[in-house]
Protein backbone atom coordinates (compact mmCIF):
# COMPACT_ATOMS: atom_id res chain seq x y z
CA UNK A 1 0.00 0.00 0.00
CA UNK A 2 1.12 3.38 -0.50
CA UNK A 3 2.59 5.56 2.22
CA UNK A 4 -0.48 8.43 2.32
CA UNK A 5 -3.10 6.02 2.79
CA UNK A 6 -1.04 4.72 5.53
CA UNK A 7 -0.69 7.09 7.31
CA UNK A 8 -4.05 8.32 7.02
CA UNK A 9 -5.02 4.74 9.07
CA UNK A 10 -2.63 5.30 11.65
CA UNK A 11 -4.28 8.71 12.20
CA UNK A 12 -7.78 7.00 12.31
CA UNK A 13 -5.89 4.55 15.27
CA UNK A 14 -4.36 7.42 16.68
CA UNK A 15 -7.45 9.31 17.24
CA UNK A 16 -10.15 6.16 18.54
CA UNK A 17 -7.12 5.82 21.18
CA UNK A 18 -7.28 9.63 22.19
CA UNK A 19 -10.87 9.81 22.15
CA UNK A 20 -11.76 6.14 23.19
CA UNK A 21 -13.46 5.85 20.36
CA UNK A 22 -13.63 2.44 18.29
CA UNK A 23 -12.96 2.36 14.72
CA UNK A 24 -14.13 -0.82 12.56
CA UNK A 25 -11.05 -2.90 11.68
CA UNK A 26 -8.81 -1.92 9.04
CA UNK A 27 -8.92 -5.00 6.84
CA UNK A 28 -13.07 -4.31 6.22
CA UNK A 29 -11.83 -1.56 4.34
CA UNK A 30 -8.52 -2.30 2.76
CA UNK A 31 -6.12 -5.35 2.08
CA UNK A 32 -2.59 -4.56 4.13
CA UNK A 33 0.64 -7.17 4.25
CA UNK A 34 1.87 -7.41 7.58
CA UNK A 35 4.74 -4.57 6.31
CA UNK A 36 1.85 -2.44 6.06
CA UNK A 37 1.03 -3.21 8.93
CA UNK A 38 4.04 -2.39 11.23
CA UNK A 39 4.56 1.00 9.17
CA UNK A 40 0.81 2.46 10.64
CA UNK A 41 2.05 0.85 13.76
CA UNK A 42 5.44 2.80 13.40
CA UNK A 43 3.32 6.10 12.25
CA UNK A 44 1.02 5.41 15.45
CA UNK A 45 4.82 5.30 17.27
CA UNK A 46 5.73 9.52 15.43
CA UNK A 47 2.52 10.56 17.16
CA UNK A 48 3.19 9.21 20.15
CA UNK A 49 6.74 11.16 20.02
CA UNK A 50 5.04 14.16 18.74
CA UNK A 51 3.06 14.02 21.84
CA UNK A 52 6.26 13.98 24.38
CA UNK A 53 6.30 10.31 24.58
CA UNK A 54 9.65 7.98 24.62
CA UNK A 55 10.06 4.73 23.27
CA UNK A 56 11.41 2.31 26.10
CA UNK A 57 11.09 -0.82 24.50
CA UNK A 58 9.16 -3.60 23.02
CA UNK A 59 6.04 -6.16 23.45
CA UNK A 60 5.37 -9.13 22.59
CA UNK A 61 2.32 -10.56 21.73
CA UNK A 62 0.66 -13.74 20.80
CA UNK A 63 3.63 -16.17 22.18
CA UNK A 64 1.27 -18.40 24.19
CA UNK A 65 -1.20 -20.87 22.32
CA UNK A 66 -3.67 -20.33 24.72
CA UNK A 67 -3.51 -16.52 23.95
CA UNK A 68 -3.35 -17.53 20.44
CA UNK A 69 -7.04 -19.62 20.68
CA UNK A 70 -8.26 -16.88 22.17
CA UNK A 71 -8.03 -14.32 19.66
CA UNK A 72 -7.86 -16.50 16.86
CA UNK A 73 -4.68 -15.64 15.61
CA UNK A 74 -1.61 -17.56 14.48
CA UNK A 75 1.79 -16.11 15.07
CA UNK A 76 3.93 -13.97 17.49
CA UNK A 77 4.13 -10.10 16.99
CA UNK A 78 5.25 -6.75 18.77
CA UNK A 79 4.18 -3.68 19.48
CA UNK A 80 5.48 -0.47 21.09
CA UNK A 81 6.03 0.35 24.80
CA UNK A 82 6.58 4.07 25.71
CA UNK A 83 7.27 5.88 29.19
CA UNK A 84 3.69 7.31 29.56
CA UNK A 85 2.25 3.78 28.72
CA UNK A 86 3.93 2.77 32.47
CA UNK A 87 2.16 2.68 35.79
CA UNK A 88 3.21 2.04 39.23
CA UNK A 89 3.39 -1.04 40.86
CA UNK A 90 0.46 -0.68 43.47
CA UNK A 91 -1.00 2.00 41.57
CA UNK A 92 -4.74 2.74 39.53
CA UNK A 93 -5.47 2.08 36.52
CA UNK A 94 -8.94 4.22 35.48
CA UNK A 95 -10.16 2.84 33.41
CA UNK A 96 -11.69 5.78 31.39
CA UNK A 97 -7.96 5.62 30.10
CA UNK A 98 -9.18 2.04 27.93
CA UNK A 99 -12.24 1.16 25.56
CA UNK A 100 -12.56 -2.40 26.54
CA UNK A 101 -9.07 -3.00 28.44
CA UNK A 102 -8.26 -6.43 29.78
CA UNK A 103 -5.15 -8.06 31.50
CA UNK A 104 -2.67 -10.68 31.40
CA UNK A 105 0.54 -11.77 33.44
CA UNK A 106 4.10 -11.57 31.46
CA UNK A 107 7.85 -11.90 32.05
CA UNK A 108 9.70 -8.63 31.42
CA UNK A 109 13.54 -8.25 30.34
CA UNK A 110 15.69 -5.08 30.75
CA UNK A 111 18.94 -4.95 28.51
CA UNK A 112 21.83 -3.92 29.36
CA UNK A 113 23.40 -4.19 25.84
CA UNK A 114 21.85 -3.91 22.16
CA UNK A 115 20.70 -6.74 20.48
CA UNK A 116 19.87 -7.56 16.76
CA UNK A 117 19.45 -10.00 14.45
CA UNK A 118 19.16 -14.19 15.73
CA UNK A 119 20.76 -14.12 18.80
CA UNK A 120 21.66 -16.87 20.44
CA UNK A 121 20.57 -17.74 24.03
CA UNK A 122 24.26 -17.30 25.24
CA UNK A 123 24.43 -13.67 23.95
CA UNK A 124 20.57 -12.88 25.19
CA UNK A 125 22.17 -14.19 28.63
CA UNK A 126 24.53 -11.26 28.36
CA UNK A 127 22.54 -8.72 27.08
CA UNK A 128 20.05 -9.07 30.21
CA UNK A 129 20.57 -7.25 33.08
CA UNK A 130 17.52 -8.21 34.59
CA UNK A 131 14.02 -9.97 34.84
CA UNK A 132 10.76 -8.69 36.36
CA UNK A 133 7.29 -10.21 36.88
CA UNK A 134 4.94 -8.04 34.87
CA UNK A 135 1.38 -6.93 33.91
CA UNK A 136 0.02 -5.37 30.61
CA UNK A 137 -2.59 -4.28 30.22
CA UNK A 138 -4.97 -4.75 26.51
CA UNK A 139 -6.99 -2.58 24.90
CA UNK A 140 -8.08 -2.82 20.97
CA UNK A 141 -9.13 0.61 19.30
CA UNK A 142 -11.44 -1.55 17.32
CA UNK A 143 -15.46 -1.68 17.71
CA UNK A 144 -15.06 -5.46 18.87
CA UNK A 145 -11.45 -6.98 20.90
CA UNK A 146 -11.76 -10.87 18.84
CA UNK A 147 -12.97 -10.82 15.36
CA UNK A 148 -9.85 -9.42 13.83
CA UNK A 149 -7.10 -10.04 11.41
CA UNK A 150 -3.13 -10.08 12.87
CA UNK A 151 -2.84 -7.18 10.01
CA UNK A 152 -5.47 -5.27 12.09
CA UNK A 153 -3.63 -5.84 15.53
CA UNK A 154 0.37 -5.42 14.76
CA UNK A 155 -1.81 -1.82 13.14
CA UNK A 156 -3.27 -1.10 16.47
CA UNK A 157 0.31 -1.67 18.38
CA UNK A 158 -0.25 -4.83 18.94
CA UNK A 159 -3.24 -4.30 21.10
CA UNK A 160 -0.82 -2.48 24.26
CA UNK A 161 -2.21 0.21 26.19
CA UNK A 162 -0.65 0.38 29.39
CA UNK A 163 1.89 -1.68 31.86
CA UNK A 164 3.45 -2.32 35.16
CA UNK A 165 6.47 -4.10 36.36
CA UNK A 166 7.78 -5.70 39.82
CA UNK A 167 11.14 -4.77 41.33
CA UNK A 168 14.11 -5.94 39.26
CA UNK A 169 15.88 -9.02 39.63
CA UNK A 170 19.41 -8.84 38.74
CA UNK A 171 20.10 -12.36 39.90
CA UNK A 172 17.91 -13.40 36.95
CA UNK A 173 20.52 -17.07 36.30
CA UNK A 174 19.49 -18.85 39.06
CA UNK A 175 16.20 -19.02 38.10
CA UNK A 176 14.89 -21.53 35.36
CA UNK A 177 12.78 -18.72 33.45
CA UNK A 178 11.86 -21.76 31.05
CA UNK A 179 9.53 -22.82 33.58
CA UNK A 180 8.58 -20.63 36.25
CA UNK A 181 5.33 -20.69 37.88
CA UNK A 182 2.59 -18.08 38.01
CA UNK A 183 -0.72 -16.79 39.66
CA UNK A 184 -2.27 -13.67 39.09
CA UNK A 185 -5.28 -13.17 41.50
CA UNK A 186 -8.27 -10.58 41.17
CA UNK A 187 -9.57 -9.21 44.51
CA UNK A 188 -7.70 -12.01 46.49
CA UNK A 189 -8.92 -14.91 44.49
CA UNK A 190 -7.02 -17.14 41.51
CA UNK A 191 -7.76 -15.64 38.50
CA UNK A 192 -5.45 -17.61 36.41
CA UNK A 193 -2.28 -19.65 37.13
CA UNK A 194 0.26 -21.44 34.72
CA UNK A 195 3.82 -20.98 34.01
CA UNK A 196 6.46 -19.21 31.52
CA UNK A 197 6.43 -22.26 29.91
CA UNK A 198 3.77 -21.13 27.72
CA UNK A 199 5.31 -18.26 26.60
CA UNK A 200 7.10 -19.75 23.31
CA UNK A 201 8.37 -22.78 25.76
CA UNK A 202 11.10 -20.10 27.17
CA UNK A 203 10.61 -16.46 27.38
CA UNK A 204 14.24 -16.56 26.27
CA UNK A 205 12.69 -17.56 22.94
CA UNK A 206 10.25 -14.85 22.77
CA UNK A 207 13.49 -12.53 23.09
CA UNK A 208 14.97 -13.99 20.64
CA UNK A 209 11.58 -13.68 18.20
CA UNK A 210 11.49 -10.03 18.91
CA UNK A 211 14.84 -9.24 17.55
CA UNK A 212 14.16 -10.89 14.48
CA UNK A 213 11.12 -9.88 13.91
CA UNK A 214 12.64 -6.32 14.40
CA UNK A 215 15.33 -7.38 12.08
CA UNK A 216 12.85 -8.01 9.32
CA UNK A 217 11.89 -4.03 9.79
CA UNK A 218 15.89 -3.00 10.13
CA UNK A 219 15.72 -2.30 13.88
CA UNK A 220 16.86 -3.64 17.04
CA UNK A 221 16.48 -3.60 20.94
CA UNK A 222 18.64 -1.02 22.40
CA UNK A 223 20.90 -0.86 25.79
CA UNK A 224 18.26 0.01 28.51
CA UNK A 225 15.65 -1.27 26.89
CA UNK A 226 12.31 -2.99 28.70
CA UNK A 227 10.88 -6.02 26.36
CA UNK A 228 7.59 -7.95 27.99
CA UNK A 229 7.89 -11.30 26.72
CA UNK A 230 4.53 -11.72 26.21
CA UNK A 231 1.61 -13.53 28.06
CA UNK A 232 1.66 -17.52 29.64
CA UNK A 233 -2.13 -17.54 29.91
CA UNK A 234 -4.98 -15.51 28.83
CA UNK A 235 -5.99 -12.24 29.18
CA UNK A 236 -8.63 -11.10 31.97
CA UNK A 237 -11.89 -8.26 31.22
CA UNK A 238 -11.28 -5.49 33.47
CA UNK A 239 -14.23 -3.98 35.50
CA UNK A 240 -14.36 -1.21 38.01
CA UNK A 241 -13.47 -2.58 41.73
CA UNK A 242 -10.79 -5.02 40.77
CA UNK A 243 -7.30 -5.84 42.47
CA UNK A 244 -5.01 -7.54 40.09
CA UNK A 245 -1.99 -9.35 42.11
CA UNK A 246 0.89 -11.37 40.20
CA UNK A 247 3.40 -13.31 41.92
CA UNK A 248 5.92 -15.08 39.45
CA UNK A 249 8.00 -17.59 40.93
CA UNK A 250 11.66 -15.79 42.34
CA UNK A 251 10.79 -12.67 41.31
CA UNK A 252 8.74 -9.61 43.54
CA UNK A 253 5.13 -9.45 43.18
CA UNK A 254 3.17 -6.47 41.48
CA UNK A 255 -0.11 -5.82 41.76
CA UNK A 256 -2.21 -2.71 40.13
CA UNK A 257 -6.43 -1.91 40.72
CA UNK A 258 -8.96 0.02 39.07
CA UNK A 259 -11.10 2.08 40.61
Amino acid sequence: MKQKPLIELAERLTQARLTKTPVVQLSTEHELTRSDAYAIQEEGLRHREKNNEVLIGYKMGLTSEAKRRQMNLDAPLYGVLTDKMQLHNGGVFPLERGIHPKIEPEVAFLLKKDLSGSPTRAEMIDAIDAVAAGLEILDSRYTQFKYFSMEDVISDNSSSSHFVLGEWNTDFQKLALDNLALEMKVNQKLATSGSTKAISGDPLLSLKQQCELLNERGLGLKKGMIVLAGAATEAFHLEPGLEISLIVEGLAPLSIRTP
